[in-house]
């Protein structure tokens, strides 16, 4: 759904509720804190990353993946640090295994059990607000706008049509209105 649709969730903006997410996931289940660490540092939707395998992403510094949505063949680059959070995950997994992998069987775990992980846990850590998987993406371009001011490089990897649907797309118009309406008086 595009962005002015339903889909109303938010990024996490407060880099000191990322780490409270991190740390509380990481003491629940290495899976589930992988499944918000690889979010929110690759900003993929959580459909491009729920079916990848060890062999997707083991010893790579690119992700090739065909873009569920969009159908597009996509190159993302991870970061080092995301590298090495994989080389940490992936280690002792088969080639084949599934990342992310349910335990009700050889699949991944589905669209709503990684809500209901991401969603647990911000809710634990007091975060408040629409919360849902794609907040992992909306986190890593909220945070990647942030500190590179590069809306046309987000545009770019997001794949959006404008710059503005970019701003919008990760709360930053609403942030922009909101300082304006706070300092503003006649």
């Amino acid at each position: 759904m595009g962005v002015k649709g339903a889909n109303t969730v938010e990024p996490i903006r407060d880099p000191d509720q990322i780490r409270e997410m991190k740390e509380h996931l990481l003491h629940k289940s290495y899976r589930d804190y992988f499944l918000f660490a690889f979010g929110i540092n690759s900003g993929l939707r959580i459909g491009d990353i729920l079916p990848l395998r060890v062999m997707d992403v083991a010893s790579a510094t690119h992700l090739r993946i065909k873009e569920q949505k969009t159908g597009k063949i996509r190159k993302v680059r991870m970061t080092v640090a995301l590298q090495q959070e994989v080389a940490k995950y992936t280690k002792g997994l088969a080639a084949s295994d599934y990342l992310f992998l349910s335990r009700q069987g050889n699949k991944p775990i589905s669209r709503v059990m990684a809500w209901k992980i991401i969603n647990e846990a911000a809710r634990v850590v007091g975060i408040e607000g629409a919360i849902g998987t794609h907040t992992l993406r909306k986190t890593f371009g909220y945070h990647f706008y942030q500190r590179t001011k590069d809306v046309a490089m987000l545009q770019e990897i997001f794949g959006h049509s404008s710059p503005s649907i970019t701003l919008r797309y990760i709360g930053i118009n609403d942030d922009i209105i909101n300082q304006a309406m706070e300092k503003f008086s006649l």
